[in-house]
């Protein structure tokens, strides 16, 4: 497995803010502006906590295994290798997700002065910062289920523990 790259990660947020944000320039000529429902940011930060609590686990469980403590559960390689692919494919959906709140957000500062477009400017706001969070759980994630000798054999393009 490949390890997650913030450039990739940095690019799709950047292009899918460029287009949300020309997206919604486009829409509000016509008159109307798709809006940001209130459960975006709510499920990005479940996914976040999700993808936290089970980094934490893993960490635990690799710990007690390390010092031989006696009753250690041991972690299931494949169970560690879906949990990366779980964070990796949250973190790139939610690097979209994020720029496109992101980019409706921008386009939403021009007019603050209408409460309920003030609203959805929060409510993107939110999504990006809970977005931003669900890629460092899963990269958290991916540094705790990386194998040790990864970082003495294969240098700077290693892959996580599967």
């Amino acid at each position: 497995m490949r390890e997650l790259r913030i450039r990739v990660l940095a690019g799709v947020f950047v292009v899918a803010g460029v287009l949300s944000w020309a997206g919604a320039r486009l829409w509000n000529s016509v008159g109307t502006l798709p809006s940001v429902p209130l459960a975006a940011p709510i499920v990005l930060a479940v996914i976040a906590v999700v993808l936290l609590a089970t980094a934490l686990s893993i960490r635990a469980r690799l710990k007690a295994q390390r010092e031989r403590q006696p009753e250690a559960k041991g972690v299931d390689p494949l169970m560690a290798a879906r949990a990366v692919v779980f964070g990796q494919a949250s973190a790139l959906v939610a690097a979209l997700v994020a720029g496109m709140y992101g980019g409706t957000g921008v386009f939403l500062l021009e007019s603050l002065d209408i409460p309920a477009r003030r609203d959805q400017a929060i409510y993107a706001a939110f999504s990006v910062l809970a977005g931003i969070a669900v890629i460092a759980a899963a990269i958290f994630l991916e540094r705790v289920c990386k194998l040790p000798e990864d970082d003495e054999h294969n240098g700077a393009g290693t892959a996580p523990a599967a």
